[in-house]
């Protein structure tokens, strides 16, 4: 799979481990990826999506990592490939904020996704000024306690907070999340004054 977060991967272990370790890396990680692909049963054709290209490339590389490397130091690993490399990309909803009515704009669309999308269950509730989205079930959650590693979904929480925690426009607080151990993860947006 020739994706842009595959490439960013095989760029990242280059980078950590040097070229030949960190093909042979990239080599098991890609194996590893693909065997999680093709034992997924049940999902929709948008969850298969979203764990193909999102998901299931950070689990493949936490099960490679941890093959080679103490749990706490793949840990590490994979915490700084997400929260520097993957989160990295979120700095496009950062430019967007020049938009006039983001807020407007990005609080309907927010909102929407969560509705529609079968990534989560959730609901959704919506003031003048803040928006409110409690989620009970997370795809992100499901595949990482399905795939033996639920302590990693705490990860793609922490990439939250990189995504939302540096706007300008709008804030963002949760008090819990399903990756850390809460019956839920209750997220709080609201406009900046």
């Amino acid at each position: 799979m020739n994706t842009k977060r595959q490439r960013e991967i095989r760029a990242f272990l280059i980078g950590e481990f040097g070229e030949d370790r960190g093909s042979v890396l990239f080599r098991r990680q890609t194996e590893t990826l693909d065997a999680l692909i093709a034992g997924e049963t049940g999902k929709s054709k948008s969850q298969m999506k979203t764990l193909s290209r999102t998901i299931l490339p950070s689990i493949a590389l936490y099960k490679v990592l941890s093959g080679e490397l103490s749990q706490e130091r793949a840990y590490a690993c994979v915490r700084k490939y997400m929260l520097e490399v993957a989160a990295g990309k979120h700095a496009s909803t950062a430019k967007m904020e020049s938009v006039p009515g983001f807020y407007a704009l990005y609080s309907r669309i927010f909102l929407r996704i969560m509705r529609t999308a079968d990534q989560w269950e959730s609901t959704q509730s919506r003031g003048g000024d803040s928006f409110d989205v409690t989620i009970t079930r997370c795809l992100w959650h499901t595949a990482c306690a399905e795939n033996g590693c639920a302590e990693l979904c705490r990860l793609f929480c922490e990439s939250d907070n990189v995504t939302y925690g540096g706007l300008r426009k709008i804030g963002f607080s949760r008090t819990k999340t399903l990756g850390c151990g809460g019956n839920c993860c209750d997220f709080h947006f609201f406009r900046k004054q």
